[in-house]
C-alpha cells in the first residue's frame, strides 16, 4: 500500500504522514549504504533451547521470557499461539474446545496483553472473541516468542498492563549464496496431522523467505472416552523479500494469507472462516556514528475477515434461541506503524519513538445458508491510537541499573452503529460519536546484582492508562448504571503494580521468582444476567487489587540430567463484588528430562488446585464464572532421538493416566451438542500421542 494513501481518512488522527517520510529516509540512508563491503551480521541473537522437547519455561531474566518456537512441546505441539503460551509460567487459557483459546496472564485477559506479531497489532473481529488475536498465530512459523510480565516496558504499544506478547521472525542474513530450511510433520490421536514448511535463500546482498503450515485434527475424547467437539483445520503461508546491501542495513517486503474453520463445543456457533491477510514493509540502519546506535521503521497491514454459523460444522439446534441457519460475518482491518531509535553508550541507552495504529470494524449477518454474502457491510466502530515512547536504561553503579520509561497515548474510537441491534433494535443514542482519551503510562526499575553474588534482583514501579478496547464497548448489552450504553459510560482502566524479581544462576542451580502486587481502577467487569430475550451483559467500572506471582528452578546435577519445576498464582479482589472472577487456581509444574545429545527422555507433572475464590454471574466477555472447580493432576511423558544434528525425532504421551478433567477457566458445553442445559465445563483430552519428525539444514 503506497505511503501517500496509508491510513488517510479525514477528520482522523493524522498518524501516517510521518511515519512514511521516516520510512522514506531510512530506504534512502540504506541505498547510499550500499556500496560497503562490511560482512553481514547475524542478526538479533536467538535463546535456542538444548532440548528436544519443551515442558516449562525458564525466563532470561525474572520477568521476561525468550524461547524457540520451533522446538515441541508437551502438550502436544501448539496448533495456535495462545497454546504455545502455556508453557511459560502465569499464562492459563479460556477454554471453549480444541483450539483458539483465549490467552490469561496472572488473570488478566484481552487487550491488557500486548499481543504483536512481526512487530504489527492483529486484532480479531469476533464480538465474543470466538477468533482472538492468537487464532491467526502459528507458532513454528516465527523464530522466538519473548514475553514480558507487567507494565514494565513501554516500547510496544499502548495498554500493557498484563504484559508483552511477541513473536518475532529473524533477519536471514547470508555472507555468501546459500540456503536455510526448517521443516516438520506431526502426528498425533485423533487424527492430530501438521505440516510446516520454513524455508530462505540468498546471497550476501538480499534474500527471500517462505513459511507456510497446515494444521488438522478430529473431534477428541475425554478421559471417560465422551467426544467432545473441537476439530480444526487450519493454514497459512507467508513470504518475505530483503535487501541487505551491507552488514548493517535491511529494507524488507512481506505478504501473508492464511484460513481455517473450527469446532466450538462451548458456543452456539463454529468458526468456518478464518481469513487473514497480512502485508509489511520494513527498513533498518545499524551502527551509525557515534552514540546514535539504529533506526528502524515498519508500516502493516493487517486484516481478517471471520465467518461464524450454525450449520458448516454442525447441526441446528432446534430447542436452542438459533433453531434456523445463520451466519455472521465479521471483518477488522488493522493497520499502523512504529519508528524506534536508539543509542546506546557504556554509561546508559535509550530507545523512543512513536508508534501508530487504525482500526475499522465491519460486519454483516443474515439468516439462511450463506444469505449474509448477499448482505452489504456495515462499519460499527473506528479507533485510532498515536503514542510516543521514550526508555532509558543507566548504568549509574558497578552492577546496577536504573530503568525508567514514559509513554504517551492520544486514543480516538467512534461509534458506526446506527442502532443498538439485537430482536429489536432502537436508534443508538451514541452513534457518530467520538471520544477521546489522552493516555499516559510510565515505570521506573531498579536492577542490582550485588557483587560476588550470583543473584540478579529487580524491583519495579509501572503504571498504565488503558483505553477500553472493542470488546468492551461495543459487546455488552448494557453500560454502567444510569449510562446510555457501554460506549459511552466505560471508563479507561488505570493500573499501578510493583514487580519484585530476582534470577539465581550459578554451577548446576537456576533459580527464579516474580512477584507483584497491583492495583487497578476502573477496572472493566462484565456482569451476566438472563433476560426476556436471552443473556444480558453490563459491563461496568470497579477498583480491584491483585497479587501473586511465579517462581521456579532447575536442577543439573551431571551433564545429561535436568529436574526443574515452576509454581504460578494470582489473586484479585474487586471492591464491594468480592473474588476477581475468571482467576485461574494455583498451578504447578514438575519435570524431569535425561538428555545425552543422542536420546532424550522427560517427564511432566502438572498440578492444579482447587478455585473456590470465585464469582458467578461476573467474567468477562468470552465468558463468566460457571462456580468452583476441584483441582486435577496430569502425567505427561516424552521423549527424543537425533538421527543427525539435522534430523530430529520427538514423541509424546499427554495424559498418560487418562484422567478426566476440565480446566477453572472454560465455557459451558453447548446445547447443540447435547449437553445439558445446566453449565457444564468442556472436559480436556484423555490419553494422546504425537510424534513430530524436525529437519533442518
Amino acid at each position: 500500500m503506497p505511503c501517500s494513501t496509508a491510513f488517510r481518512r479525514r477528520d482522523r488522527i493524522p498518524v501516517a504522514h510521518p511515519l512514511c517520510v521516516a520510512l522514506s529516509l531510512l530506504i534512502a540512508g540504506t541505498c547510499a549504504a550500499a556500496d560497503g563491503t562490511a560482512p553481514h551480521h547475524a542478526g538479533d541473537g536467538m535463546v535456542t533451547l538444548d532440548t528436544l522437547v519443551v515442558t516449562d519455561v525458564t525466563p532470561t531474566l525474572a520477568m521476561t521470557f525468550v524461547t524457540d518456537t520451533k522446538l515441541p512441546r508437551q502438550p502436544v505441539p501448539a496448533s495456535d499461539g495462545a497454546d504455545y503460551l502455556r508453557t511459560v509460567p502465569g499464562f492459563s487459557l479460556i477454554r471453549s474446545g480444541g483450539t483458539n483459546g483465549d490467552p490469561v496472564l496472572r488473570g488478566m485477559f484481552g487487550s491488557r496483553l500486548n499481543l504483536l506479531t512481526d512487530g504489527g497489532h492483529m486484532q480479531g473481529a469476533c464480538p465474543a472473541r470466538m477468533d482472538n488475536s492468537l487464532s491467526y498465530v502459528s507458532p513454528e512459523t516465527y523464530d522466538r516468542l519473548e514475553v514480558i510480565k507487567g507494565p514494565q516496558t513501554v516500547l510496544w504499544g499502548p495498554g500493557a498492563s498484563a504484559g508483552t506478547v511477541r513473536f518475532e521472525r529473524d533477519i536471514p542474513f547470508f555472507d555468501a549464496p546459500g540456503a536455510q530450511f526448517n521443516g516438520s510433520l506431526t502426528f498425533g490421536s485423533f487424527d492430530r496431522n501438521d505440516q510446516v514448511i520454513d524455508t530462505a535463500f540468498g546471497n550476501a546482498d538480499g534474500y527471500a523467505r517462505v513459511t507456510a503450515n497446515r494444521s488438522e485434527a478430529d473431534d477428541y475424547e475425554d478421559g471417560d472416552g465422551r467426544t467432545v467437539p473441537s476439530a480444526w483445520k487450519k493454514w497459512n503461508a507467508d513470504v518475505a523479500f530483503g535487501w541487505t546491501p551491507d552488514a548493517d542495513s535491511l529494507v524488507e517486503v512481506s505478504a501473508g494469507r492464511g484460513d481455517g474453520e473450527a469446532r466450538y463445543a462451548g458456543r452456539g456457533m463454529d468458526g468456518s472462516q478464518f481469513a487473514r491477510t497480512t502485508y509489511g514493509l520494513r527498513a533498518e540502519r545499524r551502527n551509525l556514528e557515534g552514540a546514535f546506535d539504529k533506526i528502524e521503521a515498519r508500516l502493516y497491514y493487517n486484516d481478517v475477515d471471520h465467518v461464524m454459523d450454525n450449520y458448516t460444522l454442525r447441526d441446528p439446534d432446534p430447542d436452542s434461541s438459533m433453531p434456523m441457519p445463520m451466519a455472521s460475518n465479521v471483518a477488522q482491518r488493522t493497520q499502523g506503524g512504529r519508528l524506534a531509535l536508539a543509542w546506546n553508550t557504556d554509561a546508559w541507552d535509550l530507545n523512543a519513538g512513536l508508534d501508530v495504529r487504525d482500526s475499522l470494524h465491519r460486519k454483516r449477518s443474515a439468516m439462511g445458508r450463506d444469505a449474509y454474502r448477499s448482505q452489504p457491510w456495515t462499519t460499527d466502530a473506528r479507533s485510532d491510537n498515536i503514542g510516543v515512547f521514550a526508555e532509558l536504561g543507566w548504568n549509574f553503579a558497578p552492577r546496577q541499573r536504573l530503568v525508567g520509561g514514559l509513554r504517551v497515548d492520544r486514543a480516538s474510537v467512534q461509534d458506526e452503529r446506527a442502532s443498538t441491534g439485537g430482536m429489536m433494535p432502537q436508534p443508538n443514542p451514541t452513534h457518530g460519536v467520538t471520544r477521546r482519551e489522552t493516555l499516559p503510562s510510565g515505570l521506573i526499575r531498579w536492577e542490582v546484582q550485588p557483587q560476588g553474588s550470583a543473584t540478579m534482583w529487580h524491583l519495579g514501579l509501572g503504571h498504565v492508562q488503558r483505553m477500553p478496547d472493542y470488546w468492551e464497548l461495543f459487546s455488552p448489552t448494557l453500560g454502567p448504571a444510569g449510562s446510555i450504553n457501554a460506549f459511552a459510560g466505560i471508563e479507561p482502566e488505570r493500573t499501578t503494580q510493583l514487580d519484585i524479581g530476582m534470577h539465581y544462576r550459578e554451577g548446576r542451580w537456576d533459580a527464579w521468582a516474580s512477584l507483584y502486587a497491583g492495583r487497578i481502577q476502573d477496572y472493566i467487569l462484565f456482569e451476566y444476567a438472563e433476560g426476556t430475550m436471552g443473556s444480558i451483559t453490563r459491563a461496568t467500572n470497579a477498583d480491584a487489587d491483585t497479587r501473586g506471582g511465579e517462581l521456579g528452578v532447575e536442577f543439573r546435577p551431571n551433564g545429561e540430567w535436568k529436574l526443574g519445576g515452576s509454581l504460578a498464582y494470582a489473586w484479585g479482589d474487586i471492591d464491594g463484588i468480592g473474588a476477581m472472577p475468571q482467576t485461574p487456581p494455583l498451578e504447578a509444574r514438575l519435570n524431569a528430562a535425561y538428555d545425552n545429545k543422542r536420546w532424550s527422555l522427560g517427564a511432566l507433572l502438572r498440578v492444579a488446585a482447587a478455585q473456590d475464590r470465585v464469582n458467578p454471574g461476573y467474567g468477562n466477555v468470552v465468558g463468566q464464572d460457571l462456580g468452583t472447580t476441584p483441582g486435577f493432576a496430569v502425567f505427561s511423558i516424552n521423549g527424543g532421538y537425533r538421527f543427525t544434528k539435522r534430523l530430529q525425532l520427538a514423541a509424546g504421551i499427554d495424559n498418560l493416566f487418562d484422567r478426566t478433567y476440565a480446566e477453572h477457566l472454560n465455557l459451558a458445553g453447548n446445547s447443540a451438542f447435547g449437553y445439558p442445559g445446566e453449565p457444564v465445563r468442556i472436559h480436556e483430552p484423555g490419553r494422546s500421542a504425537w510424534l513430530k519428525l524436525n529437519y533442518r539444514f
